[in-house]
């Protein structure tokens, strides 16, 4: 917003005076150099230098109407310059000291001066704008400058001299319409003085500032004045109360000079380090629509606007004592201006409003539940009764029920009568939005959440900063986030469909019928389509707040909270929206009837794929050309690179063409690029010996050597290969080339050329063998035999809007010819100047006159037209097509459509799919564990085979139902059995035997998220999964627990009860007989050293049950009877082994019967709520407590 557009330094030291002209790109400025400049900011240049102050020069302005500019010195005078004529028509005198500002009248013949004289003094210029501008006004200075004139004693005369100040005035300024002056000063004040035409008196003092006040000036609409000062603070008055109403401070700054935009609500100050851009008041409006009505706050008035008639009436008069006309929090409502209606929400059941009040001080604000009159005068509208009430917010969320966000940040359920209804603790709330009934938008930090009122529940989130302003599209399917500078387009559920960022503020927006979502900032109308595109409509002058979109026409407030209509060109936005909803009728009727031309349509098309499009708006050649190419329009790009002629075009349309197999063209290109070397190689591939000859001749007439010898090389041309290296000298090479292909003669002759003293004659090697090129079997006259391929729906269409149609098609193929244009081709090369070009059209010629005219055949003999062939049918290019069968489904998407199982998911290698399906069966969140097993589980989905030499591997499927399998009802083999899982449990016992509790965990825990992996048949093996999923769970529980009891210190006695406690806990794990005496010894030698005694006969008891090896029911018969001696628990735990109890495997508590649990979906295992949407400790995988279908292994299970 605030950017840097222009530098100007051509004053020697600090500029204090600067000031734009109303009319003309001017600006003058004065500086301590003594100098007034003045600049044209569009030439961006200084265009003249006043001369004439004798010190520094304080404040500089233009005249609202005539060409005077007015300026303050330290000099003690004050200069009245024309800058037509660049002379100083004027000179005040009269302070005694320093003169700190000077300014013209805004419609009288006035001028006001500040001084360090402690004066302020009105100076009457009517005298020189007589004298200046009267009709003898030239006469007079033909007769030269009079003296009196020089002191200016009739031109300008002091009119008032305004002395109260007790120290140096900084400003003075006029009122914009009513005869007042402020002024500030040194002493601290801010004075108000009115005048008259004969005195002027000083009318109050405004005390507050604790430093010199540097500025005042009136407020150009409001009964207020601005001050600021050397106290670094800007204070605002009331002026009728004398009172400050706001006050701005900065830390480290002090201010300087203030500024007010003659008709915006805009002012400016400067201070030490920069300045700054302010407005006193927020100039947004409040308003809420509701199908085809608007309604809006204006003047005390609620209002309503009827979209369709633009009828516009006062419904309801606001009471008045709900407009105070001041307070201290708060600068939006003076005398009445405005009310300070921050939002509003409309009920259209019980036709009924609620009006939001934002104070400075938020605390303090409130809201009004009106009910709107029925019938309503609107010349004089009732005023009812509001209930008002404090609260940051008020929103609807039902027919007789609304949402306050009180200031306590917790949300209150009212009804129609203002009474709390209930209350909803909501943890962080700034802010709640509308959100369709019984829902509500809450605003945190950095997140939008969607917020079920009825059931107190989240129902969904999605991240974004700040949000201000929330749009719902009509039928609330989707939902526009405007943010400060940011829009978020999201779905119902909140799923973030696209994200713009803007630069500058983003100030409203509204849904267009067509589900595209127009929006304003600052300076432009937008808009946005849920796919991400977005772009400008127009450029606006002032800001405005859109409240409908219909057609063309935009429905807006602006900032003086009047309705417009705004016309706006949507076809841009259609255009798009057409395409991505491949609505592609439209989009043809768009191409051919608007204006739609431009480089950002074409750019678009080009990017989203239709480049066929983008090729039927496009004039300029270059780009036709480049779009031809990338939609593989050869013929578009050859006529394309015939009109360019350009050298790079040939080259590219060449590489392109042959790709596709279009020789002929390619052979074209080569010949206009002059690439002979790869002209005679396409010769040579497509077996063209003719061409391949002439290539060779034109490589001797270019002198070409290199070029000539591979023409021979590859016509197989022995004798024109000895040739050509006898003449280039190389005479052994000529000599073995002629010996090694049996041309006797030659290589006689050549030898006998050989000098026996000087030269050795090269041995032949008696192996040596022919170089032959291979013969071509045919000559490839056509072009590759092309793919059918269906046209695209613009191809088609706009191929067949041509007048003619068919019969235009017609002639083209005659003139063309069925060989495609070979003989064209060969013309082609011959007119270029190659050799044998005359001999060409020689013969031609010479055949037609041996002929002689004797067969006079009508060719043009008029047929009826229903025997005239259809296009085509008489063996064209088309013959040539081969048609390929259309792709079948593979096989791993059949599974994935046939089966809801996981495993079958990841057999077919849809990952995506198959966490989806293990989430909501067993809640699975964290999918590292399972990483591994997918992967084992996908290895094993196909096989791999040989199929035919150098071809990449064929792929097999195995399936398991391959007896009865079809292409719709194939699944696949499952390598994982029930069988191989039970079998792994035993290796689980044996670690867990030996003591290797980590490795056991592990094992067991892949045992366990192997399961939801199985497929079995019957509900007998569904059960003994569950099983087998209870026993991992018992030890996985169990093992965690006793190697984190190993871990544990044992020094103090609470230390010692907790190893107790948890050595307790395990004895209730249901484990194999074998496991359970060792967990049932540790526990009875625990509770015998702590001396509960009591407790240890019971596991001693439990352990004699299992039947233990004799000598370990020796020692523990031993530890019983020493028990039984004395049975008492020396110390209470938190262990009771009559109650049942499960344990949770977080916090190693026990979980006793009728206590409130959370479970894990999958494992089964107990958890304390508070751990609810952690993950897992068992399977490390799924969350606590989550809401899940249930584990799904056997179709039976979809039943």
């Amino acid at each position: 917003m605030c950017t840097l557009i222009d530098k100007f330094d051509e004053h020697d030291g600090p500029v204090r005076g600067i000031d734009f002209h109303k009319q003309q790109p001017l600006f003058v400025s004065g500086g301590d150099d003594y100098k007034i400049k003045v600049w044209n900011y569009k030439l961006r240049r200084c265009l003249f230098t006043l001369l004439g102050h004798l010190d520094y020069i304080r404040t500089t302005f233009f005249h609202h109407e005539y060409p005077w500019i007015l300026s303050a010195s330290d000099d003690q005078t004050i200069r009245i310059w024309n800058w037509q004529s660049r002379t100083c028509v004027c000179v005040l005198t009269g302070h005694n000291h320093y003169v700190m500002c000077a300014q013209f009248h805004p419609s009288e013949d006035l001028v006001v001066s500040a001084s360090l004289d402690q004066t302020v003094r009105v100076w009457d210029i009517s005298g020189l704008r007589k004298k200046n501008l009267s009709p003898g006004a030239v006469e007079t200075e033909v007769r030269g400058i009079s003296g009196v004139d020089l002191f200016g004693a009739s031109d300008a005369v002091v009119k008032h001299v305004l002395e109260g100040h007790d120290r140096g005035v900084n400003w003075a300024a006029f009122h914009p319409t009513m005869p007042l002056i402020v002024s500030g000063a040194d002493d601290r004040q801010v004075k108000i003085w009115r005048m008259n035409e004969s005195k002027a008196w000083e009318l109050d003092t405004c005390r507050g500032h604790y430093n010199n006040v540097s500025c005042a000036v009136f407020h150009p609409r409001q009964e207020l004045i601005l001050s600021n000062s050397e106290d670094k603070s800007i204070r605002v008055w009331d002026m009728s109360k004398r009172t400050g109403v706001q006050t701005f401070r900065r830390d480290h700054d002090r201010f300087w000079v203030l500024g007010a935009h003659p008709n915006l609500n805009l002012f400016a100050a400067g201070h030490d380090s920069g300045m700054l851009v302010f407005k006193l008041e927020r100039e947004r409006p409040a308003y809420a629509v509701y199908g085809n009505l608007l309604y809006y706050v204006k003047d005390r008035f609620l209002r309503q606007l009827d979209f369709n008639s633009s009828k516009d009436t006062a419904v309801m008069q606001l009471r008045s004592e709900d407009c105070p006309v001041v307070t201290h929090q708060s600068l939006l409502f003076f005398s009445g201006s405005k009310f300070p209606v921050f939002s509003m929400s409309y009920n259209p059941a019980e036709n009924a409003v609620l009006l939001c009040t934002r104070a400075t001080n938020l605390e303090n604000s409130t809201y009004d539940l009106y009910s709107i009159p029925r019938d309503s005068d609107s010349q004089n509208p009732d005023a009812p009764e509001g209930k008002r009430s404090s609260g940051l917010t008020a929103v609807w969320v039902a027919r007789n029920r609304f949402a306050v966000l009180d200031r306590m940040h917790s949300l209150l359920i009212k009804n129609l009568k203002n009474e709390i209804a209930k209350k909803v603790q909501v943890p962080n709330c700034e802010e709640i939005f509308y959100a369709g009934t019984g829902n509500l938008l809450l605003r945190d930090a950095d997140s939008i959440t969607l917020f079920d009122v009825q059931q107190k529940r989240a129902l969904a989130s999605v991240k974004i900063a700040k949000v201000k302003y929330v749009v719902w599209s009509t039928d609330m399917s989707h939902v526009a986030l405007l943010a400060k500078h940011a829009i978020m387009i999201c779905n119902r559920k909140l799923d973030s469909l696209c994200n713009i960022h803007e630069n500058i503020r983003v100030k409203s927006g509204a849904w267009e019928e067509s589900g595209v979502f127009i929006y304003t900032t600052s300076n432009h109308i937008k808009y946005a389509l849920t796919s991400g595109d977005h772009g400008i409509i127009r450029t606006l002058d002032l800001p405005i707040y859109v409240t409908r979109v219909r057609g063309n026409s935009v429905y807006c407030l602006d900032r003086e909270c009047r309705p417009r209509v705004l016309t706006i060109d949507p076809t841009e936005y259609r255009f798009k929206l057409a395409l991505v909803n491949r609505k592609y009728e439209e989009v043809l009727h768009m191409v051919r009837n608007a204006k739609l031309v431009g480089q950002s349509i074409i750019a678009y098309l080009q990017k989203k794929g239709y480049p066929e499009v983008a090729l039927h708006f496009v004039k300029d050649e270059k780009t036709r050309f480049s779009l031809a190419l990338e939609c593989g329009n050869i013929e578009v790009a050859l006529e394309a690179a015939k009109a360019l002629d350009d050298k790079s075009c040939w080259e590219k349309l060449g590489s392109v063409a042959l790709l596709q197999g279009h020789h002929q063209i390619v052979e074209m290109c080569y010949q206009r690029t002059k690439n002979f070397d790869k002209l005679t190689f396409l010769y040579l591939i497509t077996g063209n010996l003719d061409k391949l000859r002439k290539m060779m001749k034109i490589a001797e007439i270019r002198k070409d050597m290199s070029g000539h010898y591979q023409g021979a090389l590859y016509l197989g041309d022995v004798s024109e290969r000895v040739r050509i290296l006898k003449n280039c000298g190389q005479k052994s090479l000529a000599y073995l080339t002629a010996a090694t292909h049996g041309l006797d003669e030659e290589a006689e002759a050549l030898k006998s050329t050989f000098d026996p003293e000087k030269e050795t004659v090269p041995e032949i090697d008696p192996n040596a063998k022919l170089l032959q090129p291979p013969p071509p079997i045919m000559p490839l006259d056509t072009n590759w035999p092309l793919l059918t391929v269906s046209k695209g729906f613009f191809e088609g269409a706009i191929a067949s809007k041509g007048k003619a149609g068919q019969m235009a098609a017609d002639l083209d193929m005659d003139v063309a010819g069925a060989e495609g244009w070979g003989e064209d081709a060969e013309l082609q090369l011959d007119e270029d100047g190659f050799l044998d070009a005359q001999e060409g059209f020689g013969d031609e010629a010479g055949a037609g006159k041996e002929e002689g005219g004797g067969w006079e055949v009508e060719e043009d003999l008029e047929l009826p037209p229903e025997l005239e062939l259809p296009a085509g049918s008489g063996g064209g290019a088309e013959d040539g097509f081969f048609v390929p069968p259309t792709k079948g489904i593979s096989p791993t998407q059949v599974w994935c459509n046939n089966s809801q199982l996981p495993v079958d998911h990841i057999l077919a290698g849809s990952f995506e799919t198959a966490t989806r399906l293990l989430h909501d069966q067993i809640g699975v969140v964290d999918f590292t564990n399972y990483k591994q097993l997918f992967m084992q589980t996908y290895a094993r989905g196909r096989t791999c085979y040989q199929g035919l030499p150098s071809l990449p591997s064929l792929r097999g499927y195995p399936q398991r139902n391959w007896k009865e399998a079809s292409p719709k009802t194939s699944l696949p083999a499952v390598g994982l059995r029930l069988s191989d899982l039970i079998s792994r449990l035993q290796v689980c016992y044996q670690l867990t035997t030996g003591g290797k509790f980590e490795e056991a965990v592990e094992k067991f825990r892949a045992i366990l998220l192997s399961v939801p992996l199985l497929v079995v048949d019957n509900k007998q093996e569904i059960a003994e999964a569950q099983q087998l999923i209870t026993i991992c769970r018992e030890y996985i529980v169990g093992l965690s627990m006793e190697i984190e009891r190993k871990k544990l210190p044992k020094d103090t006695l609470d230390q010692q009860k907790r190893l107790c406690e948890m050595a307790a806990y395990f004895t209730h794990c249901n484990l194999q007989p074998i496991h359970m005496i060792l967990v049932l010894r540790t526990a009875v030698n625990l509770f015998f050293k702590l001396k509960n005694f009591k407790t240890a006969a019971g596991f001693a008891r439990r352990l004699l049950e299992l039947g233990p090896k004799p000598d370990v029911a020796q020692q523990t018969r031993k530890i019983l009877a020493a028990c039984e001696k004395n049975p008492t628990d020396a110390h209470q735990l938190n262990y009771d082994s009559h109650n049942p109890f499960d344990i949770c495997p977080a916090s190693y508590t026990p979980l006793y019967r009728g206590k409130a649990v959370e479970k894990c979906p999958l494992s089964g295992a107990c958890y304390c709520p508070e751990y609810k949407g952690q993950v897992c400790r068992v399977t490390q995988a799924t969350e606590i407590g989550k809401d899940v279908i249930g584990l799904r292994i056997s179709p039976l299970q979809f039943r």
